[in-house]
């Protein structure tokens, strides 16, 4: 090997993926040997962790992917991917538009609330509502938004219990230590003390937990939710090119915005 060449193929390095002519291995497997022989959760943790899950692992993983698959087309994301489709425009620009919106605002509360249950056990000293409820006030305090807590939609997340629930039984099990879940039952109650009513859990704070408990950092939160959250967008950006239609905005034909600028006027 050249020196240029030497140059060359180390400026890129990944312990990912090693291929050569009949050859292609992920994290050390030859893909033949994985074809057929694991799901695609355990080739999500493969790729994201280096080594496979045990089943329990990938059980809770794939729990949190299949709760965040879709929310219908009210929210931002699925909505923009089926009026992209009546643009005229191919079935992966319409799946990049919908992923382009899922940022802080939308998307992002999962990784939000992992950083803020993380920074809770950081702080606790064997006082976890202690801590969580001292996080709360000061974060209430500043006016920061405390993600995966409360819906705009739904007054109790149906999502939330269940995947707490598998959460319960995975620490029961031994599979994840609980300590998340805990911390995110601390942050519950202490908003409803300082709130003086109940704000429940939504799926962005309970899949938080699972992807905490199993051991994924926090900026890795909001990429599995965009994996989840993906299927739904193909499934509606592939059943709006089968329903047709041309250039649908977000309001019914005949229908108006609310106008709030000057009334009409002239150039003097």
């Amino acid at each position: 090997m050249t020196p240029d060449q030497e140059k060359a193929e180390n400026w890129w390095q990944t312990e990912i993926i090693e291929m050569e002519p009949g050859s292609i291995r992920f994290r050390g497997y030859a893909i033949q040997d994985l074809i057929g022989t694991i799901g695609f959760v355990e080739m999500i943790w493969l790729m994201l962790r280096g080594d496979l899950p045990t089943p329990a692992q990938a059980e809770l993983l794939g729990a949190a992917l299949v709760a965040g698959v879709d929310h219908g087309p009210q929210a931002p994301s699925i909505a923009i991917a089926r009026m992209a489709m009546t643009c005229g425009i191919g079935i992966n620009s319409a799946m990049a538009s919908a992923v382009n919106v899922l940022g802080d605002v939308h998307g992002g509360a999962g990784e939000q609330a992992l950083a803020f249950y993380e920074s809770i056990l950081a702080r606790a000293e064997g006082d976890i509502p202690a801590a969580a409820k001292a996080a709360v006030a000061e974060a209430l305090a500043a006016g920061t938004q405390i993600g995966g807590f409360g819906h705009r939609f739904h007054p109790i997340d149906p999502r939330a219990p269940k995947l707490l629930a598998l959460v319960d039984a995975a620490a029961a099990a031994g599979t994840v230590s609980g300590r998340l879940a805990t911390v995110a039952r601390a942050v519950e109650a202490a908003l409803e003390d300082a709130k003086g009513r109940k704000i429940p859990m939504n799926i962005d704070g309970a899949t938080a937990v699972i992807f905490g408990e199993l051991g994924f950092p926090a900026p890795l939160c909001r990429g599995l939710f965009i994996l989840s959250r993906s299927v739904g967008v193909l499934a509606h950006a592939f059943e709006q090119s089968q329903q047709g239609g041309r250039n649908k905005g977000p309001l019914p034909k005949g229908w108006r915005w609310t106008y709030t600028g000057n009334p009409q006027r002239t150039p003097e």
